[in-house]
């Protein structure tokens, strides 16, 4: 590998779904081009430097959207502005410089792609400061409402789900030349598994024949016990898939529920996309993987929790393109099931094929060819005077005490 391309992808632990985009380019990567590059996905935020608000933001934010949901909404809205969003843009690269620069020096990336927004600003500045540009791409994670931050200057490209997205970045003046449209990015798996629902439900020791809701569960899903209670007692003819999503709480409850429908009960797994092949609709929160991931493989969404913010976004996709919908309480979730259910299950069946339509389950192998395209070209180097702001910028690191010429070169 001493000839090969060096891959770096950045993420974050604020809920899965930044990470497992992450991971799902990564092993796109290693399936397509393996045996010439070198991958690395690495959290900057692990780092011993950074600030405790930034480390702690990654932990707090379960418990922030799950109590203060109103709270998150507003802080929301309000960075969303140009003039909060600036200012937020730089205390991050103030706080994340040291940690980005060295990040850099270390792996020498050929290509560096991001599934966080808060690496962009900083990584700009790096590259100011060292005059050496490493192609950057960036994947935003959501499907609708994005904030501004996911858009900066410094990314080659801009790599976005739906032409909703692509439309905003470009009114938040990216050319429209840097932004693509790919899709969130999902494990191959979910790709390479291409057996009927029913022999994957049989290698799973499910029920091949009975009509099977996946209901994923964690502890940003409020909503969820509520509705399989009804389900549970609906008599329909039916089996529940459940995950708790390593929600040991409500793992335990789940387990000493009396079940008087049929029910597979996990705590944590590691193969959702075979569960996801072996069912026929899924329970869910609007997130942006867990929705991506569904709609790769025509699941329908019956959504019972759906966090403010990016996530109205992503519910509204999935409504208005017919491919699931959103139960605000159990009876609603009742009803919704009985209509998906009757005539033989139309319904359905059009939900369904609405999923496949929007789905991407190809997003992972369009960004990852993009990166290994970004790596064969390469770094560059600019002259100093080429680079606007560049004074500006060493001021700013200069009056927090940032140590920009240490080891900058």
């Amino acid at each position: 590998m001493a000839n090969g391309k060096r891959i770096l992808v950045l993420v974050a632990d604020a809920g899965f779904g930044h990470r497992s985009a992450a991971n799902a380019v990564a092993a796109a990567l290693q399936e397509t081009h393996g045996h010439e590059c070198a991958v690395e996905v690495v959290n900057p935020l692990a780092d011993k430097r950074v600030p405790a608000l930034l480390q702690s933001s990654q932990a707090d934010y379960d418990r922030i959207v799950r109590n203060v949901p109103d709270l998150f909404k507003i802080g929301y809205q309000v960075s969303d502005a140009s003039v909060p969003s600036a200012v937020v843009e730089s205390a991050l690269t103030v706080m994340l410089f040291e940690v980005m620069r060295d990040l850099v020096r270390r792996y020498q990336p050929d290509a560096i792609v991001t599934t966080y927004p808060l690496y962009q600003a900083p990584l700009g500045a790096v590259y100011a400061i060292s005059r050496r540009y490493v192609p950057l791409l960036n994947v935003v994670t959501d499907l609708v409402t994005v904030h501004r931050l996911w858009f900066h200057s410094a990314a080659d490209l801009c790599l976005v789900p739906t032409a909703q997205v692509r439309d905003l970045a470009v009114a938040y003046g990216l050319a429209s030349s840097k932004v693509q449209i790919t899709g969130i990015p999902v494990y191959p798996a979910l790709v390479q598994e291409t057996r009927p629902p029913a022999g994957v439900r049989a290698e799973l020791g499910w029920q091949p024949d009975l009509t099977t809701a996946l209901a994923v569960g964690s502890k940003r899903v409020g909503h969820l016990p509520g509705v399989l209670q009804v389900l549970n007692h609906s008599g329909f003819s039916l089996q529940l898939a459940i995950v708790a999503g390593g929600d040991d709480e409500l793992y335990r409850q789940l387990q000493c529920t009396e079940w008087h429908t049929v029910a597979h009960l996990y705590n944590y797994v590691t193969n959702i996309p075979t569960l996801m092949h072996a069912a026929d609709w899924i329970i869910c929160k609007a997130g942006g993987l867990i929705v991506s991931e569904a709609l790769a493989c025509g699941l329908p969404l019956l959504l019972v929790d759906v966090l403010p913010g990016q996530e109205t976004g992503n519910a509204g996709y999935v409504i208005g393109g017919g491919a699931g919908e959103r139960a605000e309480n159990p009876i609603a979730a009742l009803e919704i099931v009985y209509h998906w259910l009757e005539r033989g299950g139309a319904l359905l069946a059009e939900r369904a094929a609405n999923a496949r339509r929007l789905g991407r389950p190809r997003a992972a192998y369009d960004v990852a060819e993009r990166a290994w395209a970004a790596a064969e070209r390469g770094p560059r180097t600019r002259t100093s005077h080429a680079i606007l702001g560049r004074p500006k910028l060493i001021e700013l690191l200069n009056r927090h005490g940032v140590p920009w010429r240490r080891r900058a070169h």
